[in-house]
């Protein structure tokens, strides 16, 4: 049975980063841009958990914490933030949104 190498662990991240970057760039949905926005803050925790595991020491993995601490914040005002302009505009399509205001 062969381990996982350092270099598999950031192949897996940038290949997660690189799909996430694609939806941002590609997608015109807010919730799908949203959600890609998160995929690539997965894969930046995946890599520092990999530096982490792979330098045998606990600093990536205890501050890997703090980031899903911030990122389950992050989602909830993000979330409010997209059903708010649902509601005030009836879409969440990006090329519909072409003002700040009214």
């Amino acid at each position: 049975m062969e381990h996982t190498t350092l270099a598999h662990h950031l192949t897996l991240a940038g290949l997660l980063f690189v799909a996430g970057l694609s939806g941002v760039l590609f997608r015109r949905n807010l919730l799908v841009v949203y959600m890609c926005l998160e995929l690539m803050l997965t894969a930046s925790t995946l890599a520092l958990v990999a530096f982490s595991r792979f330098n045998q020491t606990m600093d990536g993995a205890i501050l890997v914490f703090f980031v899903i601490t911030v990122a389950a914040a992050e989602v909830a005002v993000g979330l409010a933030l997209i059903v708010a302009l649902f509601r005030r505009r009836g879409t969440v399509q990006s090329n519909e949104l072409t003002t700040l205001c009214d």
